[in-house]
């Protein structure tokens, strides 16, 4: 058997690009170094100073182990050993291997599509993931896991009971903590030879341009519409790929916008739907491992794209059926008269996205009224405006809850009618429709959309609770158990 001396990439330029040297003599590591100098004269000036000696930044290892104190270069080396020759590297993080990291990816490495190079790329790669929560928990643990060797998470919640449904990074016993703190720790345990970069601030027009800058590829692991928009146009204006994933109950989306002159998620979708058509995963549910399919297909594109490797789903976009158990892929096309990325782009910075994406502002009106009129005249009000209301003798006001009966076993309102959104049209004919109504659900999305099916049958005074009974348990009764 022969001796297998390793070449780290900053010397294999010097070797005709070989990743690996075999000798047939047994000896003292450093006579074996010795015998690739006159292959090359640049290498032996890299290798050995002017005493002889190996240099002072080149670590050498035998066999995973490291012999600098245990023999140094006279180490003697036996046919069937490796070699491995560690340069420290100028210019930033050191993406050279250590022996244990070695080790740790030996799985990627013994694949000739990734190999030593390849993962000394991911080493020396970086990404930002927006979000540590149902698509952000395996995103962060594959991406750590896999060796990208800087890990931006933006993430500023803690951690509810109701996450731990599909939220793996987190535990029972972390209810109540910092999502950001508990997700470093976790990170830090399943790979400490990479940086955790915590951000636990919101992402906002004011910070996504300078904080995008510094990294490579940015993941969209978000759950709300002006977030998704602002991420989008920050990476186009910052040349960043952005790797997007989307959930809602059974169904999943993936796509790698602005790629290499790919389109970005606005030639997919120019405007978002209006408020409270689409609801949110807290309002619609969401099958519990269906951001673990997601969100892992999200951590191989990042991968992908850090290492050039493959086909990346630039230009198309894959959705999953969760109960067929399907995939299907859909051709994108760059739209030219793309506001963002298209041949004349109108929106050349950050804009308000919340306004963009109708979301209301609301303010209180005079006399104390807080009702306020959103898009397309759906008037809301907020849960200390209600809680006045009822305590005037309820005021002649009359409330509604359009959730499910499982939900209103959790937490209810005292004095609310439980009418099931899919039942509410069915029982009109029963309603006074010259009453005063207070409509809710548990955040505001069904509630909305109970509120416009009653004005377009006539009912004269009706609103839809603002931030639903989650508001009101939060804000009034904090006793109650939210979900």
């Amino acid at each position: 058997m022969a001796i297998t001396i390793r070449i780290p990439s900053s010397f294999r330029p010097f070797l005709d690009g070989r990743d690996a040297v075999t000798v047939e003599t047994e000896g003292a590591v450093g006579e074996l170094l010795r015998q690739l100098a006159p292959a090359s004269s640049k290498l032996g000036k890299h290798l050995f100073g002017d005493d002889g000696a190996v240099k002072n930044f080149i670590n050498v290892y035998v066999n995973d182990e490291d012999i600098r104190h245990q023999g140094g270069e006279d180490t003697t080396v036996k046919s069937g050993d490796t070699v491995e020759i560690v340069p420290s590297i100028a210019g930033g993080a050191d993406a050279s291997l250590s022996a244990a990291e070695l080790a740790r990816y030996s799985r990627h490495i013994l694949m000739p599509e990734v190999g030593r190079e390849g993962q000394e790329k991911l080493k020396a790669s970086s990404a930002l993931l927006i979000g540590a929560g149902g698509l952000g928990s395996p995103l962060t643990l594959y991406l750590a896991a896999a060796g990208v060797g800087r890990i931006g998470v933006v993430e500023f919640d803690t951690i509810d009971e109701t996450n731990l449904q599909r939220q793996i990074l987190y535990g029972t016993s972390q209810v109540g903590q910092s999502k950001l703190q508990c997700a470093q720790e976790r990170l830090a345990d399943l790979n400490p030879a990479i940086t955790i970069e915590p951000i636990e601030e919101p992402l906002t027009s004011a910070n996504a341009l300078e904080l995008f800058a510094r990294y490579d590829v940015v993941a969209d692991g978000t759950d709300n519409f002006p977030t998704r928009y602002l991420v989008n146009d920050a990476c186009v204006l910052t040349g960043k790929p952005n790797v997007f994933g989307s959930i809602f109950r059974f169904d999943g989306q993936v796509s790698v916008f602005n790629y290499q002159g790919g389109p970005c998620y606005r030639c997919l979708y120019s405007e978002p739907p209006p408020p409270g058509l689409v609801p949110s995963c807290a309002e619609g549910g969401v099958f519990g491992v269906l951001p673990g399919v997601v969100g892992a297909l999200q951590a191989t594109e990042v991968i992908k794209v850090l290492l050039g490797l493959g086909e990346v789903t630039a230009g198309r976009l894959l959705m999953y059926d969760a109960l067929k158990l399907t995939f299907r892929q859909l051709k994108l096309r760059r739209d030219p008269q793309c506001v963002v990325c298209g041949e004349n782009p109108t929106v050349t910075e950050l804009i308000d996205y919340e306004q963009f994406c109708g979301v209301p502002a609301l303010s209180g009106t005079s006399g104390g009224e807080a009702a306020a009129v959103a898009d397309g005249g759906i008037r809301e009000i907020d849960v200390h405006e209600l809680q006045q209301r009822l305590e005037r003798d309820g005021d002649g006001v009359r409330l509604i809850d359009v959730r499910e009966p499982w939900e209103a076993e959790i937490n209810h309102i005292d004095g609310a009618e439980l009418i099931p959104l899919g039942e509410l049209s069915d029982r009109f004919s029963a309603l006074d429709r010259d009453a005063s109504y207070v409509v809710h659900c548990k955040m505001g999305g069904r509630s909305a959309t109970a509120v416009a099916r009653m004005q377009e049958a006539g009912f004269s005074d009706v609103v839809n609770l603002e931030g639903g009974i989650s508001a009101w348990v939060e804000e009034i009764d904090p006793d109650q158990q939210s979900y």
